[in-house]
């Protein structure tokens, strides 16, 4: 499968690194993250990358012009100020034929990939994204008057579920971006979507954080016939949820 990594953003939450390299490049070890993710894919045997350029988009280009894996590399410069759906939407040309993987450029994991794509291809949906359960940013105490009983470390935050930032698509979702001005994080794209029957268009707006369930409910309360989204939830092999 082709994997489109999206790659220009301006990564303002590491300023410390960022104000002179693109986040994607931003190193871990010996390589910068976006080798890092790649690997992941490419261990996978998805080889065929095209990565989505904005902010400092040549410095990227510059790492990979005399690359020397036996990877294809496509670099397409989609804009600096172009939000996350807009730079999927320009790669459109490239995209149409096949299903495909998505990710950004900052992000790593031990997702299956095997897994996730087979999930997708099972359900019959437009979109799969990992959810992630995070873990609370600190620990809890349990007390008893000023005695403490007993202490948490980080725990899991309830019920709540977060995008894990791995994608599974299938080209239709690209008739669904209507602009450059679309963020990925605002929702599914926070697109129109066209009804299966070709009736009249409908917005949805769902935020990543919300639950499946609360989306499933949602989804099959206001629009009947639409295909739109499933989560994928899995154990790694520590069982831990993603």
């Amino acid at each position: 499968m082709k994997v489109v990594i999206l790659a220009g953003g301006f990564g303002t939450r590491l300023s410390e690194y960022t104000d002179s390299i693109p986040k994607p490049m931003v190193p871990i070890g010996d390589k910068p993250i976006i080798e890092h993710i790649m690997n992941i894919y490419a261990g996978y045997g998805h080889k065929e990358f095209y990565i989505a350029l904005g902010y400092k988009g040549e410095i990227i280009k510059k790492y990979f012009k005399n690359f020397k894996k036996d990877w294809t590399i496509n670099l397409i410069d989609t804009g600096a100020d172009t939000f996350t759906g807009g730079r999927l939407k320009r790669l459109e040309n490239y995209l149409r034929d096949e299903t495909f993987l998505l990710t950004y450029g900052d992000g790593l994991s031990d997702v299956n990939i095997d897994e996730l794509t087979k999930f997708h291809k099972t359900h019959n949906k437009i979109i799969t994204i990992t959810a992630v359960r995070p873990p609370a940013r600190f620990g809890s105490l349990s007390l008893k008057g000023s005695n403490v009983l007993k202490f948490k470390e980080k725990t899991q935050l309830g019920e709540s579920w977060i995008n894990g930032g791995f994608f599974v698509l299938s080209p239709e979702v690209l008739e669904l971006i209507k602009s450059d001005v679309i963020d990925l994080t605002d929702g599914p794209f926070h697109v129109d979507i066209q009804s299966d029957d070709g009736g009249t268009h409908v917005v949805v707006q769902l935020e990543w954080h919300q639950d499946s369930q609360k989306i499933l409910d949602f989804m099959s309360k206001n629009y009947k016939n639409i295909r739109i989204i499933i989560f994928m939830i899995f154990k790694d092999r520590h069982g831990h949820h993603h």
